[in-house]
């Protein structure tokens, strides 16, 4: 057990540093040599634990998800919220998530395939938590499934923009403004923000559907 217990330690040390140097380097420039090298490894005694620099990648991947993991059908757009407010606590997870899905968009990149599950995954979530929130059809009439992928990309859109310039964007206010969008419904129809005289209404005040 004790054996045990040590060699999760040693893999978390090297998750950990693989995070920073593929944050300081992208996965391309990333070495088995520079990650073993932080945590006091050979690159042969890094081999032990990730027998591949593709293994590796994606330990640091799953991790990486194991850590904002919530469970199916719990997510809620407060917690997407607190999420947002999380990830800007942590720069570094971040920049190391956001090096990946830039470069793993090129043909061959071994996280292609993960982040193309992932982004299906994540879209199917996302809807269901807009349908949870709004029923059918959004305040503005876009279905769930048509708002998810926006959703998607203002969060992944932000992260880039804060990681460039964090003292210009502030991510988690940016993400609030876009939740509050999504409450208001398009000119002309008579919703609460939407230019006709109504009050913008905050999130937590805002009646739910099950609510009269």
């Amino acid at each position: 057990m004790a054996a045990r217990a040590r060699s999760e330690e040693r893999r978390a040390e090297i998750l950990r540093a693989a995070f920073e140097v593929i944050a300081e380097r992208g996965y391309r420039g990333a070495s088995l040599g520079a990650v073993a090298e932080r945590v006091g490894l050979t690159q042969q005694g890094l081999l032990h634990y990730f027998p591949t620099k593709e293994a590796l990648l994606v330990a640091v991947l799953e991790a990486r998800d194991q850590w904002d993991a919530v469970p199916r059908g719990e997510w809620r757009l407060d917690l997407l919220g607190s999420l947002v407010e999380y990830n800007a606590m942590r720069p570094g997870i971040v920049q190391t998530f956001s090096a990946l899905l830039g470069e793993s968009v090129t043909d061959g990149h071994p996280a292609r395939a993960f982040f193309t599950k992932r982004y299906a995954a994540v879209r199917e979530n996302f809807a269901a938590v807009l349908r949870a929130e709004y029923g059918d059809r959004l305040p503005g009439g876009l279905t769930p499934e048509a708002a998810a992928p926006l959703m998607v990309a203002v969060m992944d859109g932000l992260q880039y923009q804060w990681l460039l310039a964090p003292d210009a964007v502030d991510m988690p206010g940016a993400f609030r403004d876009f939740l509050r969008l999504l409450g208001t419904g398009s000119p002309g129809d008579g919703s609460p923000g939407n230019g006709e005289g109504g009050d913008d209404l905050d999130l937590d005040q805002r009646p739910r559907r099950d609510e009269p």
